[in-house]
């Protein structure tokens, strides 16, 4: 038997704060950087970069207001939240060069939501082949890039487009 380490999942698991307040309320209220993971800041909504990732690039797009649902907000904030899902969409192609993407949301602890409380929509940049043994049948995911170099990568390709400034 094979033994895959994953150290940095211990802090996830024994984090005391996690339970204390949501993880978006608490990430937006930090500034920018490799430690927050915020990539891009709104008027009515933020992305953020995915903490335990399905693969590099994964994004997801958060209002600020904590609401469980889409329904709960108003028009402007779901039009928002649509086009930053379009800007990471543009962004991701042209760092990663993906085959597609997995857009999705999962709504209320029922359909397997994480966070419950606060509505988000994830962005997965998918590439043919991506979902190979060690997810399937080991149950691990291998991620070929650290969240730090993932965070750099996204903040200079929004820099380029002009919808950030440099750090």
């Amino acid at each position: 038997m094979q033994t895959l380490w994953t150290p940095w999942r211990m802090k996830y698991m024994m984090d005391p704060v996690k339970s204390a307040e949501c993880v978006f309320c608490r990430a937006v209220k930090q500034a920018d950087g490799a430690d927050n993971l915020v990539v891009l800041r709104g008027e009515k909504a933020f992305v953020i970069l995915n903490r335990y990732p399905y693969t590099s690039g994964h994004v997801m797009v958060v209002p600020y207001e904590h609401q469980p649902s889409f329904e709960n907000l108003d028009p402007t904030t779901r039009a928002e939240i649509m086009e930053l899902m379009n800007i990471m969409m543009v962004s991701l192609r042209a760092i990663y060069s993906p085959s597609a993407f997995n857009i999705g949301a999962n709504i209320g602890e029922a359909a397997g939501a994480g966070i419950a409380a606060h509505v988000h929509l994830h962005v997965v940049p998918r590439w043919s082949g991506d979902n190979n043994f060690m997810a399937t049948i080991g149950e691990t995911r291998v991620l070929p890039e650290a969240l730090a170099d993932t965070y750099r990568r996204i903040r200079r390709q929004l820099e380029k487009a002009g919808l950030v400034d440099s750090a």
